[in-house]
């Protein structure tokens, strides 16, 4: 006996989609009062948290039961070990209350991805007709996101847009979102629907999601995300079979790469921006003094979970005052010290390792996804920085690495599973 499931997909299909867009805009300053922003990055993203919960429930009520299994698992344990560090610093914090709601944000943003990659697994395993596709809810997420600020860029620019370099640069991000994070969210956005492209899902449509991406990369000026968005593509290229494709592609890829780099990169061979590369806009300096004055204060355990320093920022006389290290890692020595950067270390590698198990399809888009999200690790907030949605999407890629499809049911499960779906053959 044959079931019509395709009302039960569209509808899964459509609540994913919000669900990850939703929790995504959740990073972003939407409104200057500070109690509407502070609701919607707490109690928008938990209800965000319980809707993912909600669809996973409803999966299984409707026909499926909960038969996954954990696989590399030393992945999400080290992360869990990572946050257990985070939550032991709550101890010696100088700030519990800031330390607190960092690492509540982190952890809650864990729980959805459990949820939310839980339940795809599930549709792919009960399910198989179901087209949902993983990189085209981000790619398509990123994409209505891009778009907003487009928009907003051309109908209110004195919102969208962020005055740099004293007034002399304007850059797509505004009050709402640092543009280099939204560079690599437009990253992020390249490497989902890229995939569309490669599996010939409507083409046109998808070129121009591209372009209208491409184009708020364009003006958020983020050099590092530029770079990532390049590697993406020369990544997929590697990939293709087909000679024609290439060399179109990588025609187009050289033809645009001169003039992108030349305006976002050297900024029309500015010596003050070329300055600015040279010591990563004034990194290099700050990363020295942390490292020599202040990482021998607390070298082992740090300052506490997002803190680098006794203050609220890091002041030295050689360098500028900061709040963040621009770099993840850095980031992760200064505020749980030696032994925290450890557990990171492993925790990555055992990430890595996962990734190189999957299928090809699975690995390149992992991959794809990792490039934009580790290039911005070595600049910003990075994937263990202060709660972005890089950790978001990292999260998420912990989460796919971590399931598995478990082939044999128990009695209780296959009770439970012939009464649900009278279309399925059970072992």
């Amino acid at each position: 006996m044959t079931m019509d499931h395709s009302k039960f997909l569209k509808k899964q299909k459509v609540q994913l989609f919000w669900a990850l867009f939703l929790m995504t805009a959740c990073f972003f300053t939407w409104s200057e009062n500070i109690i509407i922003t502070r609701g919607i990055k707490v109690v928008g993203r938990l209800g965000v948290l319980y809707w993912s919960y909600a669809i996973f429930q409803n999966i299984i009520k409707y026909g499926a039961v909960d038969s996954l299994k954990w696989k590399n698992v030393l992945s999400p344990l080290m992360y869990v070990m990572y946050l257990f560090l985070g939550f032991m610093s709550l101890l010696w914090s100088t700030n519990v209350g800031y330390s607190a709601l960092q690492l509540f944000m982190t952890a809650q943003t864990l729980v959805f991805c459990y949820f939310f990659i839980k339940s795809i697994y599930l549709l792919d395993k009960y399910f198989p007709e179901h087209t949902i596709k993983f990189y085209n809810l981000l790619g398509n997420s990123v994409f209505i996101l891009i778009l907003i600020f487009v928009i907003g860029m051309w109908v209110n620019p004195d919102v969208f847009y962020r005055l740099t370099n004293g007034g002399e640069e304007a850059r797509l991000g505004g009050y709402m979102m640092n543009p280099n994070e939204l560079g690599m969210l437009a990253g992020v956005g390249v490497a989902g629907l890229l995939f569309d492209i490669k599996r010939k899902h409507q083409i046109g449509w998808t070129v121009f999601k591209l372009l209208i991406i491409f184009y708020g990369l364009y003006e958020t000026g983020s050099r590092s995300s530029l770079i990532g968005a390049f590697l993406i593509i020369a990544f997929h290229l590697k990939q293709l079979s087909d000679p024609k494709i290439i060399i179109t592609a990588s025609i187009v890829l050289f033809s645009v790469m001169p003039y992108a780099v030349n305006k976002i990169i050297l900024k029309d061979g500015d010596p003050e921006r070329l300055e600015e590369i040279l010591t990563l806009t004034g990194r290099l300096p700050f990363w020295t003094a942390l490292i020599n004055e202040g990482l021998p204060r607390e070298p082992l355990l740090g300052f506490g979970f997002m803190r680098i320093d006794y203050t609220e920022s890091f002041q030295s006389e050689n360098t500028y005052a900061g709040k963040m290290t621009h770099n993840t890692f850095m980031q992760v020595l200064v505020n749980l010290g030696f032994i925290g950067l450890t557990i990171v270390f492993f925790q990555l590698l055992f990430t890595f390792k996962g990734i190189a198990k999957e299928t090809e399809e699975t690995k390149l888009m992992l991959y794809c996804i990792l490039i934009p999200l580790i290039i911005n690790s070595f600049t910003e907030f990075g994937v263990f920085g202060e709660s972005n949605y890089g950790i978001l999407f990292y999260q998420l890629i912990i989460m796919y690495v971590s399931f598995g499809h478990n082939k044999m049911l128990t009695r209780k499960q296959k009770l439970a599973l012939k009464k649900k779906r009278s279309d399925l053959v059970i072992n």
